[in-house]
């Protein structure tokens, strides 16, 4: 797992978080062939975060911890 978790929602952020979890801590966002490539040290609780934000599209986590949100399958 990279970086800490989220806070509770009681917690403020801090600046670790804000880096570490998507989507503050992607380093650069593509649109590539209609597939948004967000680059980052993401791991799974990041892809859960990106699939609630994407409902119907299929999220992905990529090769180096980047986070791919393709079209919804078919």
């Amino acid at each position: 797992m990279n970086g800490p978790g989220f806070p509770p929602p009681t917690d403020p952020m801090t600046t670790d978080v804000f880096r570490h979890r998507w989507p503050t801590g992607a380093e650069k966002t593509e649109l590539i062939d209609g597939v948004i490539v967000f680059y980052g040290a993401f791991d799974e609780r990041d892809e859960d975060t990106a699939r609630r934000t994407y409902p119907g599209r299929r999220v992905t986590l990529g090769p180096g911890g980047s986070i791919r949100v393709d079209a919804a399958p078919a």
